[in-house]
């Protein structure tokens, strides 16, 4: 299985510190976020990896490199300008090749064991969802049964990982485009499968919550 992070997003509610830093290299516990992403996948047996980039996405490819120093094979889709979620996947397809592939958003820190989605999925998506943070009590989805849906009870929040197949993306068209509509589309066909996870996950969205993390794995 391929994975892929997304690590395209400008980070607006993270500046000034995302101003000259790309928002997956702050640093968290002397190490750059997204590079707990890409150990955890190596650990996974996921070494193949994908990651999109457009703003600062040049320092990104000078830091991580062809992966190497990690033990990954990494490639770049770079976005100019960003592509929203969908979008960028939709773009990275003729990389991430035509079985189901591993995405993780590169503002999320988790412990989530990749190696529990290497499997097939039976479905167009297979989405992991964790309780609401205090800061999206709303949360986003629900899971009924082992599939997700769109129902307004008993909602969990997304947590950024999923696994999805090519054909998710079949009628979609290259440009910015995000990739909830395309979700909801296949929620309604039954087409969703899910997974609720209880362990450690942060949405690493503000510098306040940057800063919980780097405390949280520091050990203060």
């Amino acid at each position: 299985m391929k994975a892929m992070i997304l690590a395209a997003g400008r980070g607006e509610r993270m500046r000034p510190l995302t101003d000259h830093t790309p928002k997956p290299l702050l640093q968290v516990a002397g190490r750059p976020l997204i590079e707990y992403h890409i150990t955890s996948l190596v650990a996974a047996g996921i070494t193949d990896i994908v990651i999109n980039h457009a703003h600062l996405g040049e320092i990104i490819e000078r830091v991580l490199g062809d992966g190497s120093q990690l033990d990954a094979n990494i490639i770049y889709s770079p976005e100019s300008p960003a592509l929203e979620t969908g979008g960028g996947i939709f773009n990275a397809l003729p990389l991430l090749g035509d079985r189901p592939f591993l995405v993780v958003n590169g503002d999320v820190w988790t412990d989530y064991p990749f190696r529990r989605l290497i499997k097939p999925i039976g479905s167009l998506a297979h989405l992991v969802l964790v309780a609401n943070p205090p800061h999206h009590l709303d949360g986003d989805f629900a899971l009924e049964d082992g599939y997700v849906c769109d129902s307004a009870d008993s909602r969990l929040t997304f947590s950024g990982l999923g696994v999805y197949s090519p054909e998710l993306f079949i009628r979609c068209a290259h440009g910015a485009f995000p990739l909830a509509p395309l979700l909801r589309e296949a929620m309604r066909a039954n087409q969703v499968t899910g997974e609720y996870y209880g362990g450690a996950w942060l949405d690493v969205g503000t510098p306040e919550r940057l800063t919980e993390l780097d405390k949280m794995l520091r050990g203060i």
